[in-house]
């Protein structure tokens, strides 16, 4: 399945040279459209009385169809393209986030203080009582980004370099988000063991680690490992932020729907990292029938293939695939592939159905195919309403932890963000295209961080 709606993922700028006379941009305007392009901000670059510069920024739906936009516009008569560039690569040349210093060095003095020999007087400090490393180094506000390059986002095993670009990324949203400082960690190896031996060599430096990437099944183990032998917390974005935000936004449909968390049938498509940590936090939620499927179907206790995760959720039933599950179900959750969803199997659920298909870029099912078929629908696009994004999430569980100098997050940590999340729409305000947040939404962070700060008290794991 291609989903030929353009965004900014295949934005260009088309720097253009054409005549300086009336309807010469018009017929630009007019060949971009034809060819399908989404036409952004129009910038007059130089002009005079022959001709003018421009730069129109154009966003298409994939790399080939840009060529085809470029294409359309070369063939005009009188026009000529003098440059083009592709925004995206454009945005990460040279990379996206740099170290700056807090204070400026502008004489010996201040050298001697933040260097040998003034440093030398801190280093004592710390070495006589360790505890103040968090106050008097970047410990407490930093968080270390981990990766093995072996799940990067729905590409696959593409390694450690290849995964750089998207812990880069994340960097930028805990700094923007949370003003959190974070650094991105690709390790060179996929081996379980190294992995958590390397995390814990670093790990006095940092606050926090934030995994990220790591295929299924290793992601459990090396998450669950490290948060026992670190005294820092462990969070494995992946899994639990999308468990979080999925389960903010479940909450709020189902008042729209009126019905509880507790009697809708849920099914679950896709059994990897996210697939597991939905269950799982549904279930501490109140959900009492959880049913997930894979590749070959429902998690059934007669199926000889399941890893221990999956055979956690595997249950008695005679339906065999997804949509066999789908029939009389309430809500379905895809984190799965795109087309896994098809309209005869929404047709097929409980009336006033909740569709969340969260597959990027694409998902299961385009929400346009089911707009009248569902109560409400999500995705984890920001170009249709109800984005289930994990920045909801990840950037206050973090601020939360960090402040209040939790030794772990926990599933309690998770439910009390959830309904952190869910709590910012208003009764008011609930709607079947408003069922969460915006990412931009400024009171996100801060009641996060509040709701993860009263969890980690309430459970006696604060240390600050």
């Amino acid at each position: 399945m291609v989903d030929l709606t353009p965004n900014s993922s295949f934005s260009l700028t088309l720097r253009i040279e054409l005549p300086n006379r009336a309807g010469m941009l018009a017929s630009v305007t007019q060949a971009i459209a034809q060819a399908g392009g989404n036409l952004g901000q129009i910038d007059l670059v130089d002009q005079n009385r022959r001709v003018s510069v421009r730069d129109l920024c154009v966003d298409a739906a994939s790399t080939e169809h840009a060529e085809q936009i470029v294409q359309a516009v070369s063939a005009l008569d009188e026009i000529k393209i003098l440059t083009i560039y592709d925004r995206t690569f454009n945005l990460h040349r040279r990379g996206k986030i740099s170290v700056t210093c807090k204070l400026p060095l502008k004489n010996q003095s201040d050298l001697a203080m933040a260097y040998t020999p003034g440093v030398g007087r801190i280093c004592m400090a710390i070495a006589q009582d360790p505890e103040q490393v968090y106050k008097l180094t970047i410990k407490q506000n930093t968080v270390a980004i981990i990766t093995d390059g072996s799940a990067v986002l729905g590409l696959g095993n593409l390694g450690p370099e290849a995964a750089l670009p998207v812990m880069e990324g994340k960097a930028m949203l805990f700094k923007s988000f949370a003003d959190i400082d974070a650094f991105p960690i690709c390790l060179a190896t996929q081996d379980t063991e190294e992995i958590i031996r390397t995390v814990k060599a670093i790990a006095p430096v940092f606050g926090g680690v934030n995994l990220e990437d790591i295929s299924a099944p290793r992601c459990f183990e090396i998450e669950a490992r490290l948060q026992q032998e670190l005294t820092i917390p462990v969070f494995h974005d992946d899994q639990h932020g999308t468990a979080i935000v999925s389960l903010a936004a479940l909450y709020n449909a189902l008042k729209l729907v009126k019905k509880s968390l507790a009697s809708v049938r849920i099914v679950i498509n896709g059994a990897g990292a996210a697939g597991i940590a939905i269950a799982r936090l549904l279930q501490k939620a109140g959900a009492t029938t959880v049913w997930l499927c894979d590749s070959q179907g429902l998690l059934t206790q007669d199926r000889a293939d399941l890893n221990p995760q999956k055979r956690e959720f595997a249950v008695d039933a005679p339906a065999r695939t997804l949509a066999d599950a789908l029939k009389g179900a309430d809500v379905f959750l895809g984190v799965s592939v795109p087309g896994a969803l098809t309209v005869e199997m929404v047709r097929s659920m409980a009336q006033d159905p909740i569709v969340f298909a969260m597959a990027n870029p694409i998902p299961e099912i385009q929400p346009e195919w089911v707009e009248s078929e569902v109560a409400v629908m999500a995705t984890g696009r920001s170009d249709y309403p109800n984005q289930i994004n994990n920045v909801l999430a990840f950037p206050g569980i973090f601020r939360g932890a960090l402040d209040c100098r939790a030794k772990a997050i926990t599933p309690s940590m998770f439910l009390e963000a959830a309904g952190a999340i869910a709590s910012l729409v208003s009764a008011s305000e609930l709607d079947r295209e408003y069922i969460i947040p915006s990412v931009f939404d400024e009171r996100v962070v801060a009641t996060v961080a509040a709701a993860v700060q009263r969890a980690a008290r309430d459970e006696g794991i604060a240390q600050a």
